[in-house]
């Protein structure tokens, strides 16, 4: 195992979460006015709707699904008797059908940004390599899904979940478990992590406040009276 794979794979997945969790923490304590999602829809509808709906039902499926394939312990999966064949193949589907909307809703929402003149006007730098790095990264999760189709024995999801469990544990043998693994999974898993680097200095981290929104729900009503 060399020393770039060890430190990709082994230090850089803790780096990419210091950063996500003190960046979005600076950037909420020094520049709260920039903390939103800058909406474009005076500027310009258009297919805003569409591309909104498809990108978002679509990122929220493959983040809650990555999250529960990869998070949740192999012997959990064992004891319920799912196969590892069988968690594989509903993965590639689920993937495939989620990251296939999200790349439809991409593709709609950059067609309209780069489409339109105001709208390219007024998008920053972060806008454009936000969309970009997101849409390069669902490539290479989608194009994944051909290469675990030629082996649906479950070995390389159950490597891949290994990795992701001993990083969150701070087990430091995590990247010894993907060294073999294809390129396009190491590329898939790159991209992903250095999505969270660049969170907090883009729109991006509007996500917080939708996490955050769910308090209200807990809230009691407002009470309004006449004088």
């Amino acid at each position: 195992m060399d020393y770039l794979h060890q430190f990709v794979f082994g230090i850089y997945p803790y780096i990419a979460l210091a950063v996500f969790l003190f960046g979005s923490l600076a950037r909420f304590d020094r520049e709260q006015y920039t903390w939103k999602s800058d909406s474009s829809q005076m500027l310009h509808a258009g297919s805003l709707r569409a591309g909104n709906i498809l990108f978002h039902v679509g990122i929220i499926g493959l983040l809650f699904g990555h999250a529960a394939g990869l998070l949740t312990p192999v012997w959990v999966w064992d004891a319920l008797g799912v196969t590892h064949t069988f968690k594989q193949g509903v993965a590639m589907a689920a993937g495939g059908i989620m990251g296939g909307m999200c790349l439809v809703g991409v593709l709609i929402l950059l067609a309209r940004r780069f489409g339109n003149e105001r709208l390219r006007a007024t998008s920053t730098f972060g806008d454009k390599v936000v969309m970009l790095w997101i849409l390069a990264t669902l490539l290479l999760g989608l194009s994944s899904i051909a290469v675990s189709a030629s082996h649906m024995d479950g070995h390389m999801m159950v490597l891949l979940m290994s990795w992701a469990q001993h990083v969150l544990t701070l087990r430091g043998d995590a990247a010894a478990f993907i060294v073999d693994a294809p390129l396009i999974f190491k590329l898939h898993l790159f991209m992903g992590m250095s999505l969270f680097v660049i969170f907090p200095f883009t729109r991006l981290v509007h996500v917080w406040s939708g996490f955050g929104a769910l308090g209200y729900l807990g809230r009691a009503y407002q009470l309004v009276r006449r004088r």
